[in-house]
C-alpha cells in the first residue's frame, strides 16, 4: 500500500508534504544566492588581489583561486586579454628558443606572388644561395614566391634555410625549402624575430608586407633601436622611383633628413648585396660599444668578432 499522502487521498496531509519540499527548495536557492561573507571587503575597505589593492565598491572581488577553480562552462577566458598575455610571451619564448643557436642570418624579404621561373623568382633563388655560401643562415617569411625561392637557394648554398609563418585568412603554410620552420599568431612577435636574429636585411621586389619590413627596418636604424644593419634593396629598375619619390617629397618637403636615405643601398647584383650585407654586419657594435674584427663568416655559419650582434 502506498505511503504518498496524495495517493491515500488526505488533503491536508498532502498539503504540508508540497509546503515542506517548497521550503527545503527556497532554502537551498537562497544559501546559494547569499553572498559569501568571505567575498565582503574587509574592515578596513582595503582588498588585495594580486598586485592590485581595491577599496571600496572595487573590493567587492571574489578571491581568483576561487574563480580559477570553481568556474565551469565554457572556455570564454581564453579569449581575454591577460591570457592573450601568455599567449604572446609563448610566441617570444618559442621564437628565441628556436633561433638562439642560429649563428650570423639574414633576413629575405620579396613577394609571395612571385611565379616560379620568373626573374624576380630566380633572382631571389641566387641570393640565397650566396648568402648560404657566405656562411650566413637565410631567414624568410616561409611563405611563397620569392620567400620560397629564397629559402630553396639557401638550401642550393648548403646554408641553413629559416621560415617565420604568420597566421593569415588565407592559408599559406610552410614551403618545402625550409629547415627550420616557426609559426606565429601575432605579426609584432614575427617582426622581432626577423630583426633580433638578423645582421641585416636583403629586399627583393615586393608589395605591401615588403614595404612594410622595409620602413620598419628603416625606422629601427633611424632612431638607433639597432646598429650598423645594412638594409640592401635588389632590383634598380623596381626600387627606383621609390627612392626617387622619398628624394623628391619627403625629402624635399622636410618630412625626413637627407642623410636617412644612405639606410638604402640599392643594387641589381645578387653577388654585390651579400658583399654589403657582410661587411654591415662586420661594422655591428657588441655591447660593450667595442666594434667587430673583420666581421667575416665561415661555411660553418660561425662568425668572428661579434658578427652574430646581440640585439637586446
Amino acid at each position: 500500500m502506498s505511503t504518498d499522502p496524495q495517493h491515500n487521498g488526505d488533503p491536508a496531509q498532502a498539503g504540508a508534504a508540497a509546503g515542506k519540499t517548497a521550503a527545503t527548495t527556497a532554502g537551498k536557492a537562497a544559501a546559494q544566492t547569499a553572498v559569501d561573507p568571505r567575498d565582503t571587503p574587509p574592515p578596513g575597505g582595503i582588498r588585495h588581489k594580486g598586485p592590485l589593492e581595491l577599496r571600496r565598491k572595487a573590493a567587492k572581488v571574489t578571491m581568483s583561486d576561487r574563480t580559477l577553480l570553481d568556474t565551469k562552462g565554457p572556455g570564454q577566458f581564453v579569449h581575454t586579454d591577460p591570457w592573450r598575455v601568455l599567449r604572446i610571451q609563448s610566441e617570444f619564448v618559442e621564437g628565441f628558443g628556436a633561433l638562439a643557436d642560429l649563428g650570423p642570418a639574414v633576413s629575405v624579404f620579396g613577394s609571395a606572388r612571385t611565379v616560379p621561373g620568373s626573374l624576380n623568382y630566380e633572382l631571389a633563388v641566387e641570393v640565397g644561395r650566396q648568402l648560404a655560401e657566405a656562411g650566413l643562415a637565410v631567414i624568410t617569411g616561409g611563405g611563397p614566391g620569392s620567400m620560397e625561392a629564397a629559402n630553396k637557394g639557401a638550401v642550393q648554398g648548403n646554408g641553413v634555410s629559416v621560415g617565420l609563418g604568420i597566421e593569415l585568412p588565407f592559408e599559406q603554410g610552410m614551403n618545402q625549402w625550409v629547415d627550420l620552420g616557426v609559426n606565429f599568431r601575432y605579426f609584432f612577435a614575427r617582426k622581432t624575430m626577423f630583426v633580433k636574429y638578423a645582421q641585416g636585411f636583403i629586399v627583393l621586389p615586393g608589395g605591401l608586407g615588403t614595404l612594410d619590413e622595409l620602413f620598419e627596418a628603416m625606422v629601427l636604424v633611424q632612431t638607433r633601436k639597432v646598429t650598423s644593419f645594412p638594409i640592401v634593396l635588389v632590383g634598380t629598375a623596381f626600387w627606383s622611383p621609390m627612392v626617387e619619390w622619398i628624394q623628391t617629397t619627403l625629402v624635399a618637403e622636410g618630412m625626413m633628413s637627407e642623410e636617412d636615405l644612405d639606410l638604402l643601398q640599392v643594387v641589381d647584383d645578387p653577388a654585390l648585396a651579400v658583399e654589403l650585407v657582410v661587411e654591415g654586419a662586420a661594422r655591428h657594435r657588441n655591447p660593450n660599444g667595442s666594434t667587430t674584427g673583420n666581421g667575416s663568416v665561415n661555411g660553418n655559419g660561425s662568425g668572428t668578432g661579434d658578427a652574430g650582434g646581440a640585439r637586446g
